[in-house]
């Protein structure tokens, strides 16, 4: 099959000689600059590791559904979908707690993320964005736990630049799609009242209907949801140069349906449905936050932001049984975080410095009731402890020098981070008690990073290091009382350590203007690795499975991006990864460890794309292949999966996507593509939903 993906890509490529990056984009415009990889703004070009930026006009041009499906096609990155309200990508083979999302610099994650795919990046609304940073690899040294596979960063509008008068940007937007019949419209507003007084502000509502599958799949059942968001931004710049930063951003999802688990699954490949009724999400984001920042000062400390910020996360579960009978649990999480950063120049190099801090507040419920609606039990506590609470510290320093007369740039960095949870209700499901826990745990992390320019301008780089990741146990892992895969339950447990890993990355850039390439190498050697193990009992008519440090294993992958001007009108790229990942699990009850595969483990994927745009002209096609190999590298957990993973492996396959785009009177932008043009049924691998079938997209915005 490997063979097979790469001649569908080739034939694509010979076929419709079309899609790919935005034709000449790169060399018409300033170079990119990124603030996520070194925690400072940086030109993309000098980064020392793989960063992918997905720009606010590569979002107008793919108009993604969601924030997961912005990612789609990047190398290395598998974007699974547990339901069709919930995506969660694989960063490097990691995914859920294990990579790390950020809103403008402010940790997504909480303590009581799980393991596996999870519904949380989908509470981050694209229509708010105007750019995501991806950090490919360990980002823990400047962004502490959970950064393993990688760290995004979602960043959103700023008020427009002050002209000599006041500036006033509207914008409304809508996009609409076939396959789901959905309609998502957006209002906007940024402005600028004064030289120092300015703000962004928008609002989004999102209805999602089921979701058409291929030809022979057809509509999938309880997949739609409805959605709304707001989001509002008020900057204030002082004659001192500070600027004064508030923000608040939320979002409500409503039956968001996890409809494998239920009698709704699809009958493809062999897949089974499950047996509840019923079991879907609703799912509210909050976040506000207060920024002061000072990124021109003189003197020893040359920028400064100092940053306070309230989250909450609140989640319901709605179970209907087959029987009738009906659960309802939920977890409410408040985060309250403080992060100080610091750069200083020196001769010494640019140094970045400084210490952040989460507090976790988590409540959780859980009730049961009869088939006849009457409360049989209240739970002692929900997915995770009741009245818990859970702390990270963390103090970095990070140095980027010179040596050699630049012909080598050096970045090494290091981080202190402290960890605590105090859980005051935790149950036993197997004795029936309920008692409390305490613990703490706390890790040193580094890395060291290289440059080397091969051109005055930086155009050619080659670039490598060792980056240590860490995650510490969080209070999923001690204390979940949750389903956790289709027909698992997960129990709290004990004395976890840890998990640490250390990535070795070997990378190379070029671009020439015209022709670009990026390759990259890496391996990941994972220790004390928590992983779920049956226990052999059955509670609540599923599998028990806890958690224990399984011990060692390892992630290793290429990927390659390759672009191409050419001629004047035409750009063509292609972009393909290649993974391979193994870790000491236990797939039975007996405590014995087996070396098996990293759970999901992503197939060789690839995508080609080529693209038309006319020099002077306001419009542009594109094709775009996306393809993956069969996914047959499967762990026994995979293997069991059945009602998401077909036996023996997630099929692959080659799907057509034809866009075009084109901005009338230069303040309406109109986006239209066909997505899988051949009605493919299809899914990506470890997804409880497939994919639309022929989708037709029509997004159009206009800014006056």
């Amino acid at each position: 099959m490997k063979q097979g993906v790469w001649m569908w890509l080739a034939a694509a490529l010979a076929i419709v000689m079309g899609t790919g990056a935005r034709a000449g984009e790169e060399t018409a415009t300033l170079a990119p600059v990124v603030v996520t990889a070194l925690r400072m703004e940086t030109a993309l070009a000098g980064v020392p590791g793989t960063v992918h930026v997905v720009g606010r006009e590569a979002l107008q041009d793919v108009a993604p559904r969601t924030t997961p499906d912005a990612f789609r096609g990047l190398p290395s990155v598998m974007v699974q979908k547990t339901g069709y309200g919930q995506g969660s990508p694989y960063l490097r083979g990691f995914t859920g707690f294990r990579t790390l999302m950020m809103v403008d610099g402010i940790r997504l994650n909480n303590s009581t993320f799980r393991d596996g795919p999870n519904q949380y990046w989908n509470t981050v609304d694209p229509w708010s964005v105007a750019r995501y940073e991806a950090v490919m690899g360990p980002a823990s040294v400047l962004y502490g736990s959970d950064a393993v596979g990688g760290a995004v960063n979602a960043l959103s509008f700023a008020p427009p630049d002050w002209s000599g008068q006041a500036v006033w940007e509207r914008t409304l937007a809508a996009r609409v799609a076939t396959a789901d019949e959905s309609l998502q419209a957006r209002a906007g507003v940024r402005g600028r009242a004064t030289e120092q007084l300015g703000f962004a502000a928008g609002v989004t509502w999102k209805k999602f209907n089921d979701v058409r599958g291929g030809g022979d799949v057809g509509r999938q059942r309880h997949t739609g949801y409805d959605e709304w968001d707001f989001d509002l931004r008020a900057d204030y710049q002082f004659a001192s140069g500070v600027t004064l930063t508030l923000a608040h951003q939320q979002v409500a999802q409503d039956d968001a349906w996890r409809s494998h688990s239920t009698v709704y699954g699809i009958d493809w490949k062999g897949l089974r449905a499950g047996n509840d009724q019923k079991r879907s999400y609703d799912q509210e984001r909050a976040l506000t936050y207060l920024r002061l920042a000072d990124e021109e000062r003189a003197g020893a400390v040359g920028a400064y932001r100092l940053t306070l910020s309230r989250q909450a996360q609140d989640e319901r579960l709605h179970r209907l049984r087959a029987d009738g009978r009906r659960d309802e649990s939920g977890v409410d999480v408040t985060t309250w975080g403080a992060a100080l950063e610091l750069e200083s120049p020196s001769v010494l190099g640019r140094w970045v410095y400084g210490v952040d801090v989460a507090h976790d507040e988590v409540d959780s419920f859980g009730r049961r009731y009869k088939a006849d609606g009457s409360l049989n039990k209240v739970d002692a506590q929900g997915p995770v402890a009741d009245d818990a609470r859970y702390d990270l510290i963390g103090v970095f320093v990070q140095d980027t020098v010179e040596l050699f007369g630049g012909a080598v740039e050096v970045t090494p960095g290091v981080r202190y981070t402290y960890a605590a949870m105090d859980a005051e209700r935790v149950y036993d499901p197997v004795s029936g008690d309920v008692g409390s826990r305490s613990d703490d745990w706390d890790s040193v992390v580094g890395s060291l990073r290289l440059l080397a320019p091969l051109g005055a301008e930086r155009s050619h780089v080659v670039y490598g290091g060792l980056s240590q990741g860490f995650r510490a146990p969080n209070l999923s892992d001690l204390t979940r009382l949750d389903v956790a895969r289709s027909d698992e339950i997960e129990t709290p447990v004990d004395n976890l350590e840890p998990e640490r890993f250390v990535s070795a990355e070997l990378g190379a850039r070029y671009d020439d203007g015209r022709r670009s390439v990026e390759i990259a190498g890496y391996y990941t050697w994972i220790e004390d690795l928590i992983v779920r193990a049956p226990t052999g009992e059955i509670v609540d008519e599923l599998r028990e499975v806890t958690k224990k440090n399984a011990g060692e294993g390892y992630v290793a992958g290429v990927e390659v991006t390759l672009g191409w001007q050419v001629a004047d009108d035409w750009h063509l790229r292609l972009s393909g990864s290649w993974m391979e990942g193994k870790v000491d699990a236990y797939p039975t009850s007996e405590p014995v460890a087996v070396r098996d595969y990293i759970s999901r483990l992503m197939p060789l994927t690839g995508q080609a794309a080529v693209r038309w745009q006319p020099m002077g002209q306001p419009f542009w096609l594109e094709a775009v292949v996306d393809a993956a190999e069969k996914a047959t590298r499967l762990s026994a957990d995979d293997k069991r999966d059945g009602q998401r993973i077909p036996p023996g492996g997630t099929p692959g396959y080659a799907v057509l996507t034809l866009r075009g785009g084109m901005t009338v009177r230069d303040d309406l932008r109109l986006t239209v593509a066909l997505e899988n043009v051949a009605d493919e049924d299809y899914r990506i691998h470890g997804s409880g939903v497939n994919e639309p079938g022929r989708n037709l997209v029509v997004q159009a915005e206009w800014t006056f």
